[in-house]
């Protein structure tokens, strides 16, 4: 393999760096650059039961109505998830948060579309654009912000490092919903991998924290990205949006920041105990490096509970890794088949025969093995 042109990731976060003639890990002059994930849109049937859900799995009702619930963190800030009622379950796309409405306005007019008054709680400016993926998304400003909620998980006082912190005290935090903070990141599946990420970067100017690659196929380029917001040098988390190849446009999952490992643990246990189903976890990821914990809505939504993320500002150039199962988490249990969707279902093979007979995606019968070979590793 070519060496790096250069060693700018040892020690820091990837085994590797770029080599010559590796895709960019961002635009050069991008439309705008936005902040931040603002929420998530999903449909389902039974608002009652996903409210049911959303409380134990620790999100706060900010506004409920006879057709729409919207669902908020602990911290300032809007909204971070909207369900609304429909005919069946299903992920509808991602709202990211503009710097300010002329941005809006601006990225309207670079697709040829236009701004709207949101309807609905909250409010703001919006445009709505599809990737070339297939994924609809909305970009939005002017949101109305939420205060902070005096709910908060307080902050534990640690005996560690030979340094004794807490004296006649003890460490008992209850075993309950681990309040979510904020939302995270969202993680989507596309047929066209590489056009949807030129579009992020070049459109919301999101720049690549770490491309992954099929074993083998490093030849080929990446078939995933972790990406951040461009937020100069003020850090962002190490991904909001992470994207891999597949044979199918898809939600995989969304992931929402809770206090510390002890809240992240105490909801693990309330979860079980309420007899959700567990995914995978609790352990700590590479990519990122957050704690992290995953779980199945009654709908099969898989969501993440994650503590301790890595913070990026724009000096950090994107790393190189290959993609393998075990390389998934620096420790925690084997990741299960539930996380991989190991089992084929008839609408997996479905979408696998579907988008080797399409020749305008780039899931071909090479990928396919290399996909393959990502579960033995």
């Amino acid at each position: 393999m070519t060496t790096p042109t250069k060693d700018v990731h040892d020690g820091l976060h990837s085994e590797q760096g770029a080599v010559r003639g590796d895709r960019a890990h961002k635009a050069k002059n991008p439309v705008i650059k936005v902040e931040d994930l603002a929420w998530l849109e999903f449909e389902k049937p039974d608002l009652d039961a996903a409210e049911r859900f959303a409380h134990d799995f620790g999100f706060v009702t900010a506004a409920r109505t006879t057709d729409a619930l919207y669902l908020r963190g602990a911290l300032a800030g809007t909204h971070c998830v909207v369900i609304r009622q429909g005919e069946k379950s299903r992920f509808i796309g991602p709202a990211f948060r503009a710097a300010d409405i002329a941005d809006v306005h601006r990225l309207a007019r670079a697709a040829n579309t236009s701004a709207y008054h949101l309807p609905g709680h909250g409010g703001g400016i919006g445009v709505d654009l599809v990737d070339p993926g297939g994924v609809p998304l909305r970009v939005v400003a002017g949101a109305e912000e939420l205060p902070e909620l005096p709910i908060l998980q307080r902050k534990l006082i640690f005996n560690t490092n030979g340094e004794l912190n807490r004296v006649n005290a003890t460490q008992r935090p209850p075993r309950e919903p681990a309040r979510v903070e904020r939302l995270g990141h969202v993680v989507l599946e596309s047929t066209n991998f590489n056009k949807a990420l030129d579009w992020y970067q070049q459109h919301l100017g999101l720049i690549v924290s770490d491309f992954l690659y099929f074993p083998g196929q490093r030849d080929q380029g990446p078939t995933m990205a972790f990406i951040r917001c461009d937020r100069g040098s003020t850090p962002a988390d190490h991904h909001t949006l992470a994207m891999t190849l597949g044979p199918g446009r898809k939600y995989i999952h969304s992931a929402f920041q809770v206090a510390d490992l002890d809240a992240l643990a105490a909801g693990s246990e309330y979860l079980k105990e309420n007899r959700y189903k567990h995914s995978w976890g609790i352990g700590r990821h590479i990519q990122g490096s957050q704690l992290f914990d995953y779980w199945r809505d009654p709908d099969g939504f898989l969501v993440e509970h994650f503590t301790d993320g890595d913070m990026f500002d724009n000096t950090v150039e994107a790393g190189w890794a290959e993609m393998s199962a075990s390389g998934l988490s620096q420790w925690g249990p084997a990741v299960t088949r539930d996380f991989l969707e190991a089992n084929p279902s008839p609408h997996f093979i479905k979408q696998v025969v579907s988008a080797l007979a399409d020749r305008d995606n780039e899931f071909t019968s090479r990928r396919l093995l290399g996909l393959a070979k990502v579960a033995l590793k």
